[in-house]
């Protein structure tokens, strides 16, 4: 897909368990970005996940994972919301958050916090822009599940000191993160790794439904042994 045209109807990128689109969820700080080119770099990951036939998911807040809705929609893009609210009205009255550019729009009714984990297991996967103590939980989250997390490096918050702390965590979730200051080529790699043969994840589905039970899927691969 060429970078500098909006995506066209009907392209998107599988999830290969599933069949169904991929969902890139987007961490950031929902604090008003002062920096024009931090905002640049927010639409332009927005742009990039659309061009490349996902979904991008945030928590329907303004802020970094606002700029990145707005990047998405102007390349034709689907979006999806993960509101802290029970409901339209508290979305917009109690945490004064947009809406309108949410192809669907999720009322957990959980508060900022509580939504979080949501954000996170609806997400195939996980990019991280910027961000404090909110963004760290979900990272934090994402990296304990196991999930394939990107970092825009050079957006300031927490991205800088992502390396250390995973080093510092030396566990080992089956997460893979993957650094990159290109929000096209970012994007770009966390799809083809995801869609890669030979990658792994705790949350990556066994069967997608299409064959019968015990019969190993081959968009899958081999079933693995019961425990």
């Amino acid at each position: 897909m060429n970078a500098a045209s909006p995506n066209p109807e009907g392209y998107c990128s599988h999830n290969p368990a599933t069949g169904a689109r991929i969902r890139i969820g987007v961490m950031g700080s929902a604090a008003p970005i002062a920096d024009p080119q931090l905002a640049a770099q927010c639409r332009g990951l927005g742009h990039a996940i659309a061009e490349n036939g996902c979904s991008v998911l945030t928590g329907a807040c303004p802020g970094i994972p606002h700029e990145v809705v707005l990047g998405a929609k102007a390349a034709n893009g689907a979006t999806i919301g993960i509101s802290p609210a029970l409901h339209l009205k508290e979305h917009i009255t109690t945490f004064n958050s947009p809406y309108k550019e949410y192809d669907m729009m999720i009322y957990t009714g959980l508060g900022l916090m509580g939504r979080e984990i949501i954000n996170i297991r609806s997400s195939d996967i996980v990019v991280v822009v910027g961000g404090r103590c909110g963004t760290l939980g979900e990272f934090a989250i994402a990296f304990e599940e196991g999930k394939l997390i990107g970092v825009l490096t050079g957006t300031g918050g927490i991205t800088a000191l992502l390396p250390q702390l995973v080093d510092a965590l030396d566990k080992k979730t089956g997460s893979e993160v993957i650094y990159d200051a290109d929000p096209g080529n970012l994007v770009a790699r966390l799809v083809q790794r995801f869609q890669s043969t030979d990658y792994e994840c705790s949350c990556k589905a066994t069967s997608c439904g299409c064959c019968e039970q015990g019969v190993p899927c081959p968009k899958i691969g081999p079933r693995p042994p019961d425990r």
